[in-house]
């Protein structure tokens, strides 16, 4: 049983706690031992697993809150959140659900319907697809890109360099950002590009990191792409991504939400069993209080998720970049402060594998990073107060 409040309370339809109670048996049928979680992730370095993917696309999941005429069940951004906050909480190794989900949301606000028709069908059934935004000298300083598209008969040549690209390895497809026109400022000439990844000249090499095989280098070399890949308007890229930043944003929150739950339950679960001094650990006053301490700000980064949530499902507009920026800084901090103190009470026990609360320390170490860092996030908000 769950330790930490239930996700999203005040969204819960009958229909939706009926989605999420489903998942969960999932979860623990498929991955509900430490051995099947290490079957699954090859002893914790892979962080997806596509045949449990394509199980959970089968079963109608992660089409949830994709359009019905392209395969999917046509919920809200709340179903969407809901399905990676279970999905996390629940401790599926499929990462590549993160990226997808975010291709999913930028192909529907700005793909052609015969490009959305193509791709959008694949998704809601396994297909990963990886994003292309980051490059060895643009990372927050991103529309400082170099990847460049130069014009070919109907459509584009791309020559260049992405970095940090999570899922490469298994994507189907790369939502692309290029340079088309290098003689306008960087915040214009950027196009968003959808291309498949087994198109002659693209190369992908694994990045080693704590975190397991996760991030790859992308290389694209004389990479002929044509015009029926654009995703929205040629030019006009930059606007487009910053359209999808916000509902990005919130997509992260709900992840580490169920991240941080998970992590929660997981201590829990360990201090009322553990023995030391004829006690259980979690009796100590020391301990107790750092556990209610998490378990009060875990409880706070549910309720500020639920109220983007829910304001988003109400007015799309109002999720704006203050909000979402909260949502991905509290959200992201308190998970890493979660794992980090989870290990420290856990002793010795939070490093073995076994326990997986190493597992926890490494996913939530970057979510810091990326998606803008936290320090891009107190930028962002910071000046929404016109400082």
């Amino acid at each position: 049983m769950s330790t930490t409040t239930a996700p999203a309370a005040g969204l819960l339809t009958e229909e939706r706690a009926a989605f999420t109670e489903a998942l969960r048996d999932f979860a623990r049928r498929e991955c509900g031992t430490p051995q099947k979680l290490q079957e699954l992730t090859d002893g914790g370095v892979e962080s997806h697993h596509q045949g449990l993917y394509e199980q959970l696309g089968g079963l109608g999941y992660l089409g949830v809150g994709i359009d019905e005429r392209f395969g999917g069940g046509g919920g809200s951004i709340a179903d969407t959140c809901l399905l990676l906050e279970e999905v996390f909480y629940g401790k599926l190794p499929v990462f590549g659900i993160t990226t997808s989900l975010t291709v999913a949301a930028a192909l529907e606000r700005h793909a052609s319907d015969a490009l959305k028709a193509e791709l959008l069908p694949g998704l809601c059934t396994g297909e990963v697809h990886a994003l292309g935004f980051s490059e060895p000298e643009a990372g927050s300083d991103l529309a400082s890109l170099r990847c460049a598209a130069r014009p070919s008969g109907d459509g584009w040549v791309v020559d260049g360099q992405k970095t940090w690209t999570s899922n490469a390895q298994h994507a189907d497809h790369i939502l692309l950002m290029v340079r088309t026109d290098p003689d306008v400022a960087k915040h214009r000439g950027i196009t968003m590009l959808s291309v498949p990844m087994d198109t002659p000249g693209i190369e992908h090499r694994p990045i080693d990191t704590m975190g397991g095989r996760e991030v790859n280098d992308v290389f694209f070399t004389d990479v002929e792409v044509g015009r029926d890949r654009l995703v929205g308007t040629e030019n006009a890229g930059w606007t487009q991504l910053v359209d999808g930043l916000a509902a990005e944003r919130l997509l992260i929150g709900a992840i580490f939400l169920g991240q941080a739950r998970r992590a929660l339950d997981d201590v829990v679960t360990f201090v009322r069993e553990r023995e030391q001094f004829g006690r259980t650990v979690g009796s100590f006053q020391a301990i107790r209080h750092r556990i209610a301490d998490l378990a009060t700000e875990v409880e706070c980064c549910r309720l500020l998720v639920q109220d983007a949530i829910a304001a988003t499902v109400a007015d799309p507009d109002s999720l704006t970049g203050r909000r979402s920026s909260m949502v991905k800084l509290k959200v992201t901090e308190t998970a890493r402060r979660v794992a980090l103190e989870g290990m420290q009470m856990m002793g010795g026990y939070g490093y073995a594998i076994e326990y997986g609360m190493e597992r926890h320390v490494r996913n939530t170490l970057a979510a810091t990073i990326y998606g803008g860092t936290s320090e891009v996030q107190r930028e962002i908000i910071g000046g929404t107060y016109g400082l």
